[in-house]
C-alpha cells in the first residue's frame, strides 16, 4: 500500500469513527483533500484510491493543475474546491474552472464569481467563510456579516449558497476550541432554517477533524494527515 492510500486509510477511520461517537450517521462527512502546494502525482495517487474531492488555496498553482488534469477524460469526476484567500483580480480563471468556492467573505467576491461564472456551467457552490476566532491573521467576515452576504449570494442565479466555512482557532484550550466551534454550528443552523440549499459546514482539519465532527461539520479539510512529507510513493 502506498503511502497516500495508507494515510486516506487512517484518515477515513478517524471520521468514522468521530461519527459513530458524536452520534452521527456513517458517511455523513465528506473529506476534501487539502493539495495545496502538492505536486500532481500526489493528486493523482489520491485519485487512484478513490478520493475524489481536493482543495486548492493559491489561484495559479491550481488553475495549472486543473487545465493539465483535464487533458485526460479520466480525471472529470474530480471536484476542485476553492478554499483560500481570494483576491478580486483573481476570480475569474476560479469562477472558470473551480466546483465550489469556500472562502467567500464579502460582497465584490459575490459580485464577481456571478459576473464571472460561463452560463453554460452549473451553478458555483458557495461557503460563506466566517472568522470565527477574530484572528487578525485570518480572512472571513464577521458573524453579523453573514446573513446580509447570505442573501446576496441567494440572489444569484449563476451561484447557490450551500454552507460555511472556518478555521477555528488552533489552541490546546479544548474548551475555547469547542467554544468556536459550538457557534459555527449554532449560525450553521440558522442559517439552513433560511435557505435550503445549505448543507456544508466546512470545518476541523488534521488537528481538529473529531471535535469539529462533535460540533456538526458536514466536510473535513485535512491536508497534512493525507500527503505528509514530500514522499509520494
Amino acid at each position: 500500500m502506498s503511502q497516500i492510500a495508507q494515510h486516506l486509510a487512517e484518515v477515513a477511520d478517524r471520521i468514522a469513527n468521530a461519527e459513530t461517537k458524536a452520534g452521527r450517521a456513517a458517511g455523513s462527512v465528506a473529506l476534501l483533500a487539502v493539495s495545496k502546494t502538492k505536486p500532481l502525482e500526489a493528486i493523482v495517487a489520491a485519485f487512484g484510491c478513490g478520493q475524489r474531492r481536493f482543495g486548492e488555496s493559491y489561484a495559479q498553482e491550481a488553475v495549472d493543475k486543473i487545465d493539465h488534469l483535464r487533458q485526460d477524460p479520466a480525471f472529470d469526476t474530480l471536484e476542485w474546491h476553492f478554499i483560500g484567500p481570494l483576491q478580486s483580480n483573481k476570480t475569474r480563471p476560479v469562477a472558470e474552472r473551480f466546483h465550489w468556492v469556500q472562502s467567500v467573505d464579502r460582497p465584490k467576491l459575490i459580485e464577481r464569481l456571478q459576473s464571472q461564472r460561463p452560463p453554460h456551467m452549473p451553478p458555483l457552490n458557495i461557503c460563506l467563510q466566517i472568522n470565527i476566532s477574530g484572528e487578525s491573521s485570518k480572512s472571513g467576515t464577521t458573524e453579523e456579516e453573514i446573513f446580509h452576504l447570505a442573501r446576496l449570494v441567494s440572489g444569484c442565479d449563476r451561484l447557490v449558497l450551500r454552507g460555511l466555512m472556518a478555521i477555528p482557532e488552533h489552541t490546546a484550550d479544548a474548551g475555547r476550541l469547542a467554544e468556536q466551534m459550538a457557534r459555527m454550528q449554532q449560525l450553521f443552523t440558522r442559517l439552513k432554517a433560511q435557505y435550503p440549499s445549505v448543507d456544508t459546514l466546512s470545518m476541523g482539519m488534521t488537528e481538529d477533524l473529531e471535535p469539529a465532527i462533535c460540533h456538526g461539520s458536514t466536510m473535513v479539510r485535512i491536508g497534512t494527515a493525507i500527503f505528509g512529507a514530500r514522499d509520494y510513493s
